[in-house]
């Protein structure tokens, strides 16, 4: 979410807004204020089934198929801590609102590298937050699968 609270629409302007802040204390002020604004997530999500396995917080994420013949993934998240709310939102940010193919062809290497990620989070975090990036590709394998069948 931008400063007006309108979301994200781009990898382009997540990594605009991320150059436009000085150094990574403003940048982890950012991420976890962009956690702050994630959509309630009902308790009866936080279940197992939707927990991202591999993250030291507890961590869920969902995907919600709509019914178009070529149907679009949007993806609801939160964590426990606050951080990890806000890396899943980028990942929300990033992902959502689009078709499985869309998401399967997202190099996330490239924008986790515009990001500048890999050097500024901690080694338990990066395997949480790839664990969360492989559930979420995950999600939209089983959903292309679906729209292919369908189509």
């Amino acid at each position: 979410m931008d400063s007006e609270g309108m979301a994200i629409t781009s990898v382009d302007e997540l990594v605009e807004n991320f150059e436009f802040l000085d150094d990574w204390e403003d940048r982890y002020r950012y991420i976890i204020d962009l956690g702050r604004k994630l959509p309630e997530f009902d308790e009866a999500d936080k279940s197992e089934q939707n927990r991202i396995q591999g993250c030291t917080s507890q961590a869920w994420i969902i995907a919600e198929v709509s019914s178009d013949p070529k149907p679009i993934i949007s993806f609801r998240a939160d964590s426990d801590a606050h951080i990890v709310r806000g890396l899943l939102s980028v990942l929300l940010s990033i992902y959502s609102g689009r078709t499985g193919e869309e998401i399967l062809a997202v190099d996330i290497k490239d924008v986790l590298r515009r990001l500048d990620f890999e050097a500024q989070i901690s080694p338990n975090r990066a395997n949480g937050f790839h664990s969360a990036i492989e559930r979420i590709r995950a999600l939209a394998r089983l959903n292309a699968g679906a729209a292919t069948e369908a189509g």
